[in-house]
């Protein structure tokens, strides 16, 4: 528990200054929601749309920018960045998850080959395989495999079920959630007499340092080369990168993104959730891709793309704006026609009467 002023000089120190409007003595121990928040806890507005919750959320102090206007007295931490300074207030206050302590489990099994770092926490029912190398400070959760020649770097969590096909490579301080899997075969198939033909993957996966995957992922090894995912990348539940794409640094997936073979992903890439890549395709630094967007062409970089097929944001709207009004139009379209048939049979009816 701290004071909401000790909590704000905290939060200065990281880089983000604050400054609190109010009783900086307020007892701070948790944060919250505003429509959860209560006595005790701080709460943060960043999306204006939550703004009306001001009105009534009980926390003791909220993180706000230094330009809104409280509907009522209140306490208040003002800062440019209320998601940056609340994220530094949970960091803080909760700290992050604490592991379970299993030292290296007798009932794990780790090949006499494989090399363990130092502090190792490895549970029950892990299987490492020859030839693995594993840093310091591993975190290693049931179920997880690990195949042979693997190379982990330190600081490395490993979530329950987790497995980790041969050759792959992870860097320093990788998490990986559970049921993801690690340098599966990709798609590789050759059509001989109508058959298709499997193509041995003999590609691996490197993995950079700082980059956290979610559950269920998937992320086929190359099939010559490697599969690349960027150092401080991050990825949330059920993304499928294909074989031998190659994502660039700190990129940010949503859920259900799905990336073919052979994609280049730049940096700082953002897709939203359920978004689709087409194979063999260059997609450049800081784009943003929309919800849903199929991505079917090249894209420069430092665009926002979204529909399907993706096409530059404001195209979109006005196709989304078009759409909407086609029942309108379709009614107009038919008056239009009825109106010209009309004309066309009084036409044809002067015609004969002058004849």
């Amino acid at each position: 528990m701290l004071t909401l002023s000790e909590l704000a000089d905290f939060i200065t120190s990281k880089g983000i200054p604050c400054t609190v409007e109010g009783d900086g003595g307020v007892s701070i121990s948790a944060v919250a929601t505003l429509e959860d928040a209560g006595e005790g806890q701080i709460s943060f507005l960043s999306n204006p749309k939550y703004e009306p919750q001001l009105a009534t959320t009980r926390a003791s102090a909220v993180f706000v920018r230094p330009e809104l206007k409280p509907p009522r007295p209140m306490t208040l931490v003002r800062t440019a960045d209320p998601y940056a300074a609340v994220t530094a207030a949970i960091v803080r206050l909760h700290g992050y998850r604490e592991h379970p302590h299993w030292g290296v489990s007798p009932q794990a099994f780790i090949h006499p080959t494989a090399k363990i770092g130092a502090n190792a926490n490895i549970a029950p029912g892990v299987h490492i395989a020859r030839d693995v190398v594993i840093g310091d400070d591993a975190v290693i959760y049931p179920g997880v495999y690990i195949a042979r020649r693997c190379k982990i770097g330190n600081a490395v969590t490993l979530f329950p079920n987790v497995v980790i096909y041969e050759d792959s490579v992870l860097g320093d301080r990788v998490v990986v959630h559970a049921g993801t899997v690690i340098g599966e075969d990709g798609l590789g198939y050759a059509p001989v007499n109508d058959k298709w033909v499997k193509i041995p993957q003999i590609g691996n996966v490197v993995i950079g340092d700082d980059v956290e995957i979610g559950a269920n992922c998937t992320i086929d090894r190359a099939t010559l080369g490697s599969t690349v995912i960027g150092s401080g990348t991050k990825f949330s539940n059920l993304i499928a990168i294909g074989h031998g794409t190659k994502i660039g640094d700190d990129c940010l997936f949503v859920a259900q993104v799905g990336i073919a073979g052979s994609v280049n992903v730049g940096r700082h890439v953002t897709m939203a959730g359920q978004a689709g890549v087409v194979g063999h395709i260059t997609i450049g630094d800081n784009v943003t891709v929309g919800a849903k967007a199929g991505v079917t062409n090249s894209i420069e970089e430092g665009m926002t793309v979204l529909g399907a097929p993706a096409v530059p944001i404001q195209e979109c709207k006005r196709q989304v704006a078009a759409m909407q009004k086609l029942p309108q139009m379709k009614k107009e379209i038919l008056r239009l026609r009825n109106d010209v048939q009309r004309l066309l049979e009084r036409d044809g009816q002067a015609e004969k009467r002058e004849s």
